[in-house]
């Protein structure tokens, strides 16, 4: 995906040279003369979308270091390339005290800016992933982090900042895998609630309605509403027509002050035609609602989100060298119709980072994804009749007793014979992989090791993770 990048230099033919430089690396650049009108632009309502700036040191006005002051005043955490003359190293020391990623010295040749260029963009895209991680971790992740270059996503994402200024319940509706429940923390952490908890309940769970207290103030996130009880949606009713909910420490109603958000992978509406789903209560939770586009009418943003999800997942390998995806791999993820959406294609990544060895994510490295859907099936052999005239020696092999088989693991093989650990190894990372229905995450964790270990594993042992079964919102 090309970066935008900003050139700030009073010198129309030195604009002139580092536009050619950067569209030759296959960016965009947008050119300014001075510091004021490239300030002017950042802080405009898309000022955001500007990945790198290179900043000439020597303007009249506002030269290059009352840029980066100025930079720093308003929050701005753009990368920043100095350019100083011969002479001007000083002043570039001055500039990277500043805030500046890095200078070169003028006339700086194509290959040391593209070397610079390539740095500052990693970098950027690093402090980034960084960034959002933390946010994350802390429950702070906002709509700003999210990926949404197309405009499907950016319609919802639209939706999602009018919902996060508002007190109404919201109802975001999409398939499994698209991304409901980091969307509803995003609109948390994008609202006046962001510094309260966050609280989501899996409404198929008992008392999927006790987590009201703790939600207290904040948000809570009722996942896959569709599947609350019958009398657990006579209480949400009473919530939220009242205001009040029993707690479970008296039986006295209290007060509740909470955002409320819930998520459904069924069209709820189709839920309330059927009978499964009060009526009443669709039209309280339909206040704002936001559909969530599933990853095929977002195709765009394949490419944005593969090289968000190959950093993140690259700094928490600790595979900090890896420089990205080669342009048939980039390809062959545009190809693929991702019926697990953007759950699935994060298991695919994961996969390809985990296993891959050199510091490039090719189509090597995407061996589901080359190969089709996956290893075609083969048919078990016919079994072959002995012939009369020369039968079996081998003893028909005797049934396993039942201690010796766990679910669908058998300790012995059909010939009678103990089973190797490799085959059993093999069958139980299969049960897991069946039980969970191909949640990677979920099946490392019960299989207690880490999913690079897991994804190690299933290519030593020839077995293909079945990351189309995604149940994962």
């Amino acid at each position: 995906m090309p970066a935008q990048i900003l050139i700030v230099d009073d010198d129309p033919a030195e604009r002139r040279r580092l536009e050619a430089a950067v569209a030759g690396l296959g960016h965009v650049a947008t050119a300014f003369g001075d510091g004021e009108a490239a300030l002017t632009r950042l802080r405009a309502a898309d000022g955001k979308r500007f990945d790198l700036m290179i900043l000439d040191l020597v303007m009249p006005e506002l030269d290059g270091i009352g840029v980066l002051r100025r930079l720093a005043e308003i929050g701005c955490r753009i990368q920043v390339i100095v350019q100083a003359a011969p002479g001007g190293i000083d002043m570039a020391a001055s500039a990277i005290k500043a805030g500046a990623t890095d200078f070169v010295l003028k006339p700086a040749s194509p290959e040391r800016l593209a070397i610079s260029i390539r740095n500052a963009l990693r970098i950027g895209a690093l402090e980034g992933q960084i960034a959002g991680m933390s946010r994350s971790a802390s429950g702070k992740l906002d709509l700003g982090d999210l990926v949404a270059t197309g405009p499907a996503m950016q319609r919802a994402l639209s939706l999602g900042r009018r919902a996060a200024a508002s007190a109404l319940p919201i109802l975001l509706e999409g398939e499994r895998g698209t991304g409901k429940a980091r969307i509803a923390r995003a609109i948390h952490g994008s609202g006046d609630r962001r510094n309260k908890p966050f609280v989501a309940v899996d409404c198929r769970a008992d008392q999927a309605l006790g987590a009201i207290e703790t939600a207290q103030g904040g948000t809570l996130l009722l996942r896959e509403i569709g599947d609350l009880a019958a009398d657990a949606q006579a209480r949400l009713l009473r919530l939220l027509q009242d205001g009040e909910a029993e707690p479970t420490s008296s039986k006295r109603a209290a007060r509740v002050d909470i955002r409320l958000i819930a998520t459904s992978s069924r069209e709820l509406i189709t839920e309330v035609r059927q009978g499964r789903f009060r009526e009443d209560l669709f039209y309280r939770l339909n206040a704002l609602p936001i559909r969530v586009p599933p990853l095929r009418e977002r195709r765009e943003d394949i490419v944005a989100l593969a090289q968000h999800f190959a950093l993140r997942i690259a700094a928490e390998e600790g595979r900090p060298a890896l420089e990205g995806f080669s342009a048939d791999a980039l390809a062959l993820l545009g190809r693929q119709a991702w019926p697990g959406n953007v759950r699935e294609l994060e298991n695919a990544v994961f996969r390809a980072v985990a296993l891959a060895d050199g510091p490039w994510l090719t189509i090597d490295d995407f061996p589901r994804l080359t190969a089709g859907s996956g290893p075609a099936s083969v048919p078990a052999e016919a079994p072959v009749a002995p012939s009369p005239a020369a039968p079996s020696a081998r003893l028909a092999p005797m049934p396993a007793p039942a201690f010796l088989e766990v679910g669908h693991i058998r300790a012995i093989g059909p010939d009678g014979d103990v089973r190797t650990l490799a085959e059993i190894e093999a069958a139980m990372i299969e049960l897991a992989l069946e039980r969970y229905r191909g949640r990677m995450a979920t099946v490392a964790r019960k299989l207690g090791i880490g999913r690079s270990t897991l994804y190690r594993k299933l290519k030593e042992l020839g077995i293909a993770g079945d990351e189309e079964k995604v149940a994962a919102e």
